[in-house]
């Protein structure tokens, strides 16, 4: 399956399979989804699903042989931090990993553009994950090699929203027309904010269930209205399920509280069981950032509309992509 962008189009745009790239991401980097248009979307998942097809049939590659990727994450990973390692070995570069950033130097107070200024001594392409909102934008201005965003606080996960936008195409081959219900923590959720942020590139209708404390932020839902973007709110997700066509599930994240006993009173609010999902189109694709706590029952895994773990799959060929573009090497 390929991605063109008349697979993907917003209004006229068309970018065709194989088109010449101007190599735009050479040395650039990935911070926020607001920095792509369709054109670049049609040429990462191009990108990607040859690597798809790649590593299915010969599994790794030594396209980025001789290359380093630091991997610096100050905050707690499986998947993404996994995913982007995974991604640089397939393609036959190596990785320095720093998952425990609090037992490093920043233990004794060295400032956040110091340790990527040094990092860059070693590496080629440094993928940061960090607490605070604006500290990729933060670490690129005073990086010469490339910052890949792997997650900034609150604020953006922008390769998560790549691979769910091309989860969303692989399973669905569309993305035009249709609608996209977002459930649980829409407060905190980075993830639900970048996804959004990407689907106003297209005609849909995104719907957003959440309690109230943990609505989508004012100012985002505002941004995509005035892009013409088509949302509405609930609180149950009963009222609109039976017309989702993607349902995307977040946790209730206890790591954003800073009051324990609300957590408490909102982390088992939803639970997609399989009696829940009666109620869906027997097409539903049902998608999760992972990790899963109690919202999706492990009794739905067998569901052939359960998507996560491919979701997790695609991740890799799309951080694959995203990995060779920036070194020029895609």
């Amino acid at each position: 399956m390929t991605f063109a962008a008349n697979t993907i189009n917003v209004q006229s745009s068309r970018l065709p399979f194989g088109a010449q790239y101007d190599g735009r991401f050479k040395g650039k980097h990935i911070l926020s989804v607001s920095q792509f248009d369709v054109h670049d979307l049609a040429y990462i998942f191009d990108v990607a699903e040859e690597f798809r097809m790649l590593v299915r049939r010969i599994g790794v590659m030594d396209l980025l042989k001789g290359y380093i990727l630091a991997n610096l994450f100050y905050e707690p990973s499986t998947r993404t931090s996994s995913s982007f390692i995974a991604a640089m070995q397939r393609l036959g570069g190596t990785v320095i990993p720093i998952n425990e950033v609090r037992y490093s130097s920043v233990s004794k107070g060295e400032s956040l553009p110091d340790t990527v200024r040094t990092l860059e001594c070693y590496a080629d392409v440094i993928v940061l994950r960090h607490p605070e909102v604006g500290s990729a934008a933060l670490a690129a201005q005073y990086a010469r090699k490339p910052i890949i965003n792997a997650g900034d606080g609150i604020g953006e996960h922008p390769t998560q929203a790549l691979l769910d936008l091309f989860t969303i195409l692989q399973e669905r081959g569309r993305i035009d027309g249709l609608t996209v219900t977002m459930l649980g923590d829409l407060k905190y959720g980075r993830t639900v904010h970048s996804l959004a942020k990407l689907l106003a590139l297209f005609r849909v209708r995104l719907i957003y269930v959440s309690p109230k404390a943990l609505e989508m932020p004012a100012e985002l839902v505002d941004a995509l209205r005035a892009r013409g973007v088509c949302q509405e709110s609930h609180t149950q997700l009963e009222e609109v399920l039976p017309e989702t066509d993607v349902l995307y599930v977040t946790r209730i994240q206890q790591e954003r509280f800073a009051d324990q006993q609300e957590y408490e009173q909102l982390k088992d609010v939803y639970s997609i069981t399989p009696q829940v999902l009666r109620a869906a189109k027997p097409d539903l694709t049902l998608m999760h950032p992972l990790p899963r706590l109690s919202e999706i029952s492990m009794a739905v895994d067998s569901d052939p509309r359960a998507a996560y773990f491919r979701q997790m799959e695609y991740g890799l060929y799309v951080r694959m992509a995203l990995l060779a573009l920036v070194l020029g090497k895609a």
